[in-house]
């Protein structure tokens, strides 16, 4: 007798639909961006502590020929600039086509792998170049995005998702959400813009090309959740697969600021082995070298999960080390990621249109 799981239902919605085809009130703008009178400009993509709770993703290809690649970025930079404000903050991000050339690239900038588990669907998967757009309403981000993409063209949308974050709140210095498996997350973010740039920005040591410095790898990943059989289970149940409470304190009582030791409960009978956050990071004195900023989406009672976003200066220690570690992890039987890419996000200003970028 053959026993369905919860992946195999996941896998199954996907290949069906292959074959067819909120926040919280903000105290003010001011606060959310934390960006002191007279300072230099945060680049969009790391405002915070909390990002905006509204946001579109949008993964565009390059229309015209691939001659008219340096105009055309050109032009997505303007529109992208026109739009970015106290209350829009929108970026750039490009793809690894884009940069057609190895030695103008960014070390890591590949085309995203396909990790144990996946189902990469190519319609929503990889692209020239994306352009996210954030802001403090749905109205606010598709106004926007209708806006820049009218100055756009030479670029046809791939794929396109509309994220929101509940609950989207700043505590102790990290902006934290609630997901679609009802726990808060963001606690594992740095908590002062200091340790963002440490982890995000690359920095002139890592020989990287000298446009990119000051950038940022972006990783996207859609992840499905299998959120009707997730409910199934009890809280305690779900609490030990995250390995956290449902408000971020640890399972050992140790509270959410704080770091628990690991070492102290080698054989997982307070925190599970395969508990995602200790699979994710197993030292908490070393947490991963990224900044996460997701979102979540809901296209139908079918089809919702996470906009999982990070930003980090290494791809290698940040995003895929982690994604290593997560392997054989008790929460994969409820999810299932089916598209995103790599990207990076260019440094502030337009000075990388002119260096390299797009030789």
């Amino acid at each position: 007798m053959t026993t369905t799981t919860r992946r195999d239902v996941l896998r199954a919605s996907v290949a069906a639909a292959a074959v067819g085809t909120g926040g919280v009130a903000i105290a003010g703008v001011a606060a959310l961006h934390n960006t002191p009178p007279h300072a230099a400009p945060v680049p969009a993509h790391l405002r915070g502590p909390a990002p905006l709770p509204h946001a579109q993703v949008i993964a565009l290809d390059l229309a015209a020929d691939k001659d008219h690649r340096g105009s055309a970025l050109r032009a997505a930079h303007r529109a992208v600039a026109a739009i970015d404000s106290d209350e829009i903050a929108a970026w750039l991000a490009l793809g690894e086509s884009t940069l057609p050339e190895p030695t103008n690239r960014p070390r890591h900038l590949k085309q995203m792998p396909t990790f144990p588990g996946d189902v990469l669907d190519p319609a929503q998967s990889h692209g020239d170049l994306l352009l996210q757009i954030t802001g403090l309403s749905s109205r606010a981000v598709r106004e926007a995005a209708e806006e820049a993409m009218r100055k756009l063209p030479q670029w046809q949308v791939r794929w396109r998702l509309d994220g929101v974050r509940p609950e989207n709140r700043t505590e102790a210095g990290r902006g934290l959400a609630r997901n679609p498996f009802h726990f808060t997350e963001g606690y594992g973010n740095p908590a002062t813009p200091a340790e963002v740039s440490e982890r995000a920005v690359v920095t002139a040591d890592q020989n990287e090309p000298a446009w990119a410095v000051g950038g940022s790898y972006q990783v996207v990943r859609i992840v499905r959740l299998a959120t009707d059989f997730w409910d199934r289970d009890t809280v305690h149940e779900q609490e030990r697969i995250i390995g956290r409470r449902r408000d971020g304190r640890w399972l050992d009582g140790t509270p959410s600021t704080e770091r628990p030791v690991f070492a102290a409960d080698p054989h997982g009978k307070t925190t599970p082995l395969d508990a995602h956050v200790r699979r994710a990071t197993p030292d908490r004195r070393e947490p991963p070298p990224l900044v996460r900023r997701g979102y979540n989406y809901h296209r139908d009672a079918n089809d919702q999960g996470l906009i999982f976003s990070c930003f980090q200066r290494d791809l290698t220690r940040g995003f895929e080390a982690v994604q290593h570690r997560l392997r054989g992890e008790a929460m994969a039987k409820y999810t299932l990621t089916t598209g995103g890419g790599y990207f990076f996000v260019p440094p502030p200003g337009d000075n990388w249109l002119d260096a390299g970028a797009t030789a």
